[in-house]
């Protein structure tokens, strides 16, 4: 994230991650000529998709997406979707916002969390703790995080521009873990990817299992995408790829 039910959920969004309704463009970075595989997004060479498990979780997440995420295969958004079928992704915009986001806003069955720090003052009465997760954890009521998939500026332009999460709790992550995301820079080690927050949310709400499956997905992407980065195909199977595959 910060780079980032019972509903229908649009298979495209579920498939690869992505908006369907994003606006396209393309892909002219370094790497754009690469053969990728159209289903995981990363080089053909090491394509992740023997890999992908799904699991389940008494939580959802919502990908609140900025749209430059969308054409970075680094985004580690999608990887959520692909672990967690009931994912919801949507695409930011300012003055837009999608009104599928806010019908489900609206749905009673829910309990959003909006998950940012609580390093200003102004919003201190929404800041809660873990405790207001595991009270909605008692009710029939689903929890739902959602993330801002983007830069660190982009997920603060994001939470601030967004009317329609003014009202909602929100949620600091509290953890100690440090980033294991090898694909871009960050300017702290404790600034975690979407995935790692997402596994760590998961965590710490109880669902071990799926946050295990999560956690080594993630790896094995940071791993093969990493790889592909020098043009070697990873052959010998790491121990997170040994316990995917254990689990399909």
């Amino acid at each position: 994230m910060h780079e980032s039910h019972d509903a229908p959920t649009d298979s495209a969004t579920v498939a690869t991650g992505y908006d369907p309704e994003a606006p396209r463009k393309p892909f002219n970075a370094r790497g754009s000529f690469v053969s990728r595989c159209p289903d995981c997004r990363l080089p053909a060479l090491n394509c992740l998709c023997p890999y992908r498990v799904v699991a389940e979780s008494r939580a959802h997440f919502w990908l609140l997406t900025h749209p430059i995420e969308h054409y970075k295969p680094t985004n580690t958004g999608r990887l959520i979707s692909h672990i967690l079928p009931e994912t919801e992704v949507f695409t930011w915009y300012r003055t837009e916002p999608d009104p599928r986001l806010l019908a489900l806003l609206d749905d009673d069955r829910f309990a959003p969390f909006v998950v940012f720090p609580d390093d200003q003052a102004d919003y201190t009465e929404r800041v809660v703790g873990p405790d207001a997760v595991d009270e909605v954890l008692a009710t029939p009521r689903i929890p739902v995080f959602i993330l801002l998939d983007g830069t660190w500026r982009q997920a603060r332009r994001i939470f601030r521009r967004s009317e329609y999460l003014a009202s909602l709790p929100v949620l600091p992550l509290k953890t100690s873990r440090q980033t294991r995301y090898r694909l871009r820079k960050s300017a702290s080690s404790e600034h975690l990817c979407t995935a790692e927050v997402a596994a760590e949310l998961l965590r710490l709400s109880g669902d071990v299992e799926a946050s295990a499956i999560l956690d080594d997905y993630f790896e094995v992407f940071n791993e093969n995408y990493a790889s592909s980065r020098r043009d070697r195909q990873v052959e010998a199977p790491s121990g997170a790829m040994r316990r995917l595959l254990e689990r399909r």
